[in-house]
């Protein structure tokens, strides 16, 4: 009968270990795809960032070659 009892307490801590694996195994899958999306939205922001120095360089360049017209004018 203790037998049956010890064998019974084991399938409960079975079940408890594999309920805490499963639960685990989800959240994993969620920070997974939490990661993804992240990355996705980071690469996306450096993009714009790439995009944005450019323009602010052609901007520049546009300033400069204005200020060399100014000049020109006034010499």
């Amino acid at each position: 009968m203790e037998d049956q009892t010890t064998l019974e307490r084991l399938g409960s801590k079975v079940s408890e270990i594999l309920q805490q694996f499963n639960s685990l195994k989800g959240e994993n899958e969620m920070l997974r795809t939490e990661i993804t999306t992240l990355r996705a939205e980071s690469e996306a922001k450096n993009s714009e960032i790439e995009r944005l120095d450019e323009l602010n360089q052609m901007k520049d360049l546009e300033i400069e070659e204005i200020v060399t017209k100014i000049e020109t004018i006034f010499n």
